[in-house]
């Protein structure tokens, strides 16, 4: 397949380099239909990735409504917005990310199913972006809402942040 030449050719060259061996050979089928059948089958097994792809990006989203304390079923009313919660989110979006450019760049013949893909992703990307905007809000909300402020006491100075010297150490 012509999509694969140059992956094919930096594998040859870094096997070569690495002082390995490999072989390349070109294959094709005895037909016309072996051609359209590779295809069919090809863009099948993707078409099954791209499912479980979204599949995870549901579960992702039914998380993060979870963790904001959202009526999705199956889903606590108690928020969580904690810059570790939140840090999780974080990574299983990445791994999604991750994953998408794996499938991406494994579905050479364009499954039906990736642009679906590509557009939950983002709005996947939109959700944990506000669920950060709301963990960030959370934490810096003002005391009469229910959160402790984080701010310095106005009467601590710099000096009071610096160690001091204990008796007897001249350093």
């Amino acid at each position: 397949m012509p999509v694969f030449g140059a992956g094919i050719a930096r594998a040859l060259e870094l096997t070569e380099r690495a002082g390995g061996e490999a072989v390349s050979l070109t294959a094709t089928g005895r037909g016309v239909q072996d051609g359209r059948r590779l295809r069919t089958m090809f863009t099948a097994a993707r078409s099954a990735d791209w499912a479980e792809f979204l599949a995870d990006c549901g579960k992702f989203e039914r998380e993060l409504a979870r963790a904001r304390g959202g009526a999705a079923v199956g889903c606590s009313r108690i928020a969580k917005f904690t810059l570790a919660e939140l840090e999780e989110e974080q990574q299983s979006l990445e791994r999604l990310r991750r994953w998408h450019r794996d499938l991406t760049a494994r579905d050479v013949f364009g499954a039906p199913e990736s642009a679906a893909a590509g557009e939950r992703l983002k709005g996947c990307v939109a959700a944990c972006e506000d669920y950060a905007e709301r963990v960030f809000a959370a934490l810096h909300q003002a005391p009469e809402h229910g959160m402790p402020e984080h701010r310095m006491p106005t009467d601590v100075t710099p000096t009071d942040l610096t160690p001091q010297p204990k008796d007897g150490d001249d350093t």
